[in-house]
Parts: structure tokens; C-alpha cells; sequence
């Protein structure tokens, strides 16, 4: 819970007697890995926090081919946008890829809660617009250089996400199989293993 309200503090928007409030109305809730938050055609009604774990959202492309679209780490809020807003069936599911912890919240507590305590709607977009410009720095080397590139690039940004993500997650997120990505790891290690250090 403090972790939620240390994120509730973003912008300085709430007062701390509206975070302590806002928070408890937030519900506990835990997923084993591999359970889903949401699932495909559901309509999203809740907004979570990641106490802990790791989730990933991922689609269904036209061949039926299971599509990571991005992964959502630790003291980070989400939910389906576009299915949140406009109460349409979602297209994106939502999963937990290790056993996660999650705060969250109904939509009708939050309009309730938007009534009585107005910077709260201030605060959501702001965590909103926040949300959305992260999701483009974290997916803006999925269009530049090769495979190998794509990989490097992703280890060193996300160290904890490269040790504890299923490699065939990783390697649909970087949208290139999971051959290429055991090789290109393979032929790091080795090197990694001619140079002395340790593998990546």
C-alpha cells in the first residue's frame, strides 16, 4: 500500500488526506503467473497498480498468433484505455507472466471518488498522458537496427524484465522468433564466455 501512495503522490497533484483516502478504496489483489487481469472481449472496469510482478498485454494477430505488445513492470498504473473509456469489449489481454501483486480499483469508485475530490480527474490524466508517453520510449528501438540490436537494446533498458520474461515473450515483443533470440544468445554468451566476463 505504500507503494501505491508513493505513486498517488505524482505531481503533487493530491493532498495527502485525498491520497490516504483515494488509497482505501483500492483492493488487493494477486495473480499467479499466467493467470490474466483481462482477458480478450471483456469490457476493463478497473484501474490497477503493480505492487509487484511483471504483467504483459498482448493481442491476437490475423493468423492467430499470440502478439506481446509491451510489458508492465512494478509501481506502474494500467489499464485498457481505449475499452475504459469507451465500454467496448477490449482486444488487448492482459497477463501476469510472474506472480504478481496488484491495487485496484472500480470505475464506478473512481467516478464516485472524481465527485468528492475534483484534482482527481487532474491526477489521472496527468498519470494517463505519463503512461502513454512511456509506452512510446519503451517501444521506440522495436523500429531501428536488427535483431541483435533490438535484444541489446532491450537488456539494457530492462535488466529485471531480460532475466525473469519467458524468452518466446521476449522475442514476440521484439517481433522476431524465438529461434533468432536463442541465437543471438547463444552467440552472446559465447563471446561474453571467449572475453572472460559473465554471460549476459
Amino acid at each position: 500500500m505504500e507503494k501505491l501512495k508513493s505513486a498517488l503522490e505524482f505531481g503533487g497533484i493530491l493532498s495527502k488526506q485525498d491520497i490516504d483516502y483515494v488509497a482505501s478504496h483500492y483492493k488487493n489483489r494477486s495473480l499467479k503467473a499466467g493467470e490474466h487481469f483481462q482477458e480478450f472481449h471483456k469490457i476493463a472496469n478497473e484501474i490497477a497498480f503493480v505492487e509487484s510482478g511483471i504483467l504483459r498485454v498482448y493481442a491476437v494477430d490475423d493468423n492467430g498468433n499470440d502478439v506481446t505488445k509491451y510489458f508492465i513492470r512494478k509501481n506502474q498504473f494500467f489499464v485498457d484505455l481505449e475499452s475504459y473509456y469507451t465500454a467496448k469489449p477490449a482486444t488487448d489481454s492482459f497477463q501476469a507472466i510472474v506472480n504478481s501483486v496488484l491495487y485496484t480499483i472500480h470505475k464506478s469508485a473512481i467516478e464516485k471518488l472524481s465527485d468528492e475530490i475534483p484534482n482527481l480527474y487532474i491526477f489521472i490524466k496527468s498519470v494517463t498522458e505519463a503512461a502513454l508517453l512511456n509506452k512510446i520510449k519503451d517501444n521506440d528501438f522495436l523500429n531501428f537496427g536488427d535483431a541483435k540490436t533490438k535484444y541489446l537494446e532491450f537488456v539494457k533498458r530492462y535488466p529485471t524484465l531480460a532475466q525473469q520474461v519467458p524468452q518466446h515473450y521476449i522475442a514476440s515483443y521484439l517481433k522476431i522468433t524465438p529461434q533468432s533470440l536463442s541465437r543471438i544468445r547463444k552467440e552472446l554468451v559465447e563471446k561474453s564466455h571467449g572475453n572472460g566476463r559473465s554471460k549476459p
